[in-house]
């Protein structure tokens, strides 16, 4: 098997069809409410016509949420309010149905499905369709070692890639992506502050589990120091992933990457979903016009990232509890804006503005019947004779 590249993908993502979107922003102007009236949801349902090919948009019937699981093995440093090693009892709990994201999504009728990438547990503990994929237990301490070998990157980054096209093969027409981890977000702050050049005082974030002052202070310590090992590998993506990212950062990358060759579109989670879509993004600056950022998590990581990549939240809650959960909240406003989309009708009357359209041409037809020598005024008539 050749190495993988991930700038390949550059080549195999397109953009969205202009021509598509002309027609959508023809459509929604024939639409009985006014333009603007909507807000965001115009642009949502403009989104999904691109992502789908279509207008008008189809009603989203089978979206999916994707999990990716890992440790890392940087949690030992009591940068997390969990426990090292502990991503397995998260898992748990979504397969037990007593997580946020399960109870959303048993409410919502939506599926999620869960794949370990580098969980740090007896796979025996957990179902074989949850853990069959793992690349390895647990991930490399990213700040004196690297997270993953040069071959375990790679096959993460595969990982993710099948995953998407499984996914994109079985009908899915839309995807929510969030992670289960500790210490995933150490990670994720370091791939984002290597890529957008700052330092990690200004992306060192409390996590999802909330940390205190000091544990801020050895979090905010191990990026740094992590972010000097990430530096000299800055020109491939691939080794990045290996030096400072960890099994299931790798494998979103490539689920992330593969879903936009696939035009299957992504709402992102959290800061780990974010620092993907931006390795992603350096990879295929095209990339990213098939993502939508769902909540603003509240990680200084995560806004920068978005930033860096033009893209907007959705929403703005104040739910850090990660796991998709936020992501899964932005799902029925997405759904709503692909309704009204395809359900509103078209106006039946002509609006002012088209009647001041449809005038004009009569309008101006008569000042070139005036200018006609054979049609002048009496006046000029009485000069002639």
């Amino acid at each position: 098997m050749s190495r993988l590249n991930l700038d390949d993908f550059s080549d195999l993502i397109e953009r969205p069809d202009s021509g598509l979107r002309r027609s959508a922003e023809e459509r929604r102007a024939r639409l009985g409410v006014p333009p603007g009236a909507l807000g965001r949801l115009d642009e949502l349902s403009e989104w999904l016509s691109l992502a789908q090919g279509c207008v008008p948009v189809k009603p989203i019937e089978q979206p999916r949420v994707v999990l990716f699981a890992g440790d890392h093995g940087v949690a030992d440093l009591g940068v997390s309010g969990r426990v090292a090693g502990s991503t397995h009892v998260l898992v748990r709990a979504v397969l037990e149905g007593a997580s946020p994201v399960a109870v959303v999504a048993r409410r919502a009728g939506v599926a999620v499905r869960i794949i370990d990438a580098g969980l740090d547990c007896d796979p025996r503990s957990l179902p074989d369709d949850v853990v069959r994929h793992r690349v390895r237990r647990g991930s490399g301490r990213i700040d004196i070692e690297d997270a993953l070998t040069a071959d375990e990157a790679e096959r993460a980054v595969r990982l993710g890639m099948a995953v998407a096209d499984e996914e994109a093969d079985s009908g899915t027409d839309l995807v929510v992506l969030g992670d289960l981890s500790v210490g995933g977000t150490t990670a994720a702050s370091t791939l984002i502050a290597a890529l957008c050049g700052t330092d990690a005082s200004v992306v060192t974030g409390r996590g999802a589990a909330g940390i205190d002052d000091l544990a801020w202070m050895r979090k905010c310590a191990a990026i740094r120091d992590s972010l000097r090992r990430a530096r000299p590998v800055l020109g491939d993506q691939l080794e990045l992933l290996a030096a400072v990212g960890g099994a299931e950062l790798a494998a979103m990358t490539g689920f992330l990457l593969q879903s936009a060759v696939r035009r299957m579109p992504v709402i992102l989670d959290g800061v780990v979903a974010a620092a993907c879509a931006l390795v992603g993004q350096r990879a295929a600056y095209r990339a990213p016009d098939w993502w939508l950022a769902g909540p603003l998590s509240g990680e200084p990581a995560q806004a920068k990232a978005l930033d860096r990549m033009a893209l907007n939240p959705l929403l703005d809650h104040g739910v850090t509890v990660g796991e998709g959960t936020g992501a899964l909240l932005a799902l029925p406003i997405v759904q709503a804006a692909a309704a009204l989309a395809a359900e509103l009708p078209e106006r039946t009357e002509p609006t002012a503005a088209d009647q001041t359209e449809e005038t004009a041409p009569s309008d101006q037809a008569g000042r070139v019947e005036s200018d006609d020598p054979a049609a002048t005024s009496p006046s000029a008539g009485s000069d002639k004779d």
